[in-house]
């Protein structure tokens, strides 16, 4: 089981160490073109998103397997819409834990903390037409495919086709506990954990 919790400065040490110079997955999920960054850099990605309360343009976490308590990537909802009650999510996890299928349960959490927590009435995601492990993530999270934009994003060299994929809150169908307990070390935040 995943849960969410605020970023701590031990998690973005690991982040800027394992993700942060990865070039190949930062060329597919960043529309900024990559660049060289020096971990500790004013410039990295996981430094300087401290929250600015309900006006915040993004909200970051750091995703953790409850039950060993291991941070296994991060997550975000950004590009947050108040008055339009909608943001867009993103997950990157660590290389050691790609491919266990942990994705979905992110992904839910995501939902939770958006519709049950925030109130947003629609979440999207949007990313290559051939991250099928983000498209399956997302569409096990319920997740509808909404269209293709044809030759959006330019990636190692050529343009590739991206995906935009989106649930309603109607949609989202919740159960069970909305908030986890507060474990040592996760910080000032409670967990969230799905609910589903």
């Amino acid at each position: 089981m995943i849960g969410l919790r605020a970023q701590q400065d031990s998690d973005i040490d690991v982040f800027e160490a394992e993700l942060l110079n990865d070039a190949e997955t930062r060329m597919r999920s960043d529309s900024r073109p990559w660049r060289p960054v020096a971990p500790g850099s004013a410039d990295s990605p996981y430094r300087g998103q401290a929250p600015r309360g309900d006006h915040s343009e993004a909200v970051t976490f750091a995703a953790v397997e409850l039950a060993a308590g291991e941070l296994v990537g991060n997550a975000l909802l950004w590009g947050i819409d108040l008055h339009n009650r909608n943001a867009h999510l993103g997950i990157s996890l660590r290389p050691a834990f790609r491919g266990k299928h942990l994705g979905t349960d992110i992904v839910r959490v995501l939902c939770r903390y958006g519709f049950a927590i925030r109130g947003f009435h629609r979440l999207q995601v949007d990313t290559l037409a051939d991250n099928y492990a983000m498209i399956g993530a997302a569409t096990r999270a319920g997740f509808a495919l909404e269209g293709t934009l044809r030759q959006f994003a330019w990636v190692n060299g050529s343009f590739a086709d991206e995906v935009i994929l989106g649930q309603l809150a109607t949609e989202w169908l919740p159960a069970g506990p909305s908030l986890g307990p507060v474990r040592p070390g996760d910080g000032p935040a409670a967990c969230v954990r799905p609910g589903r």
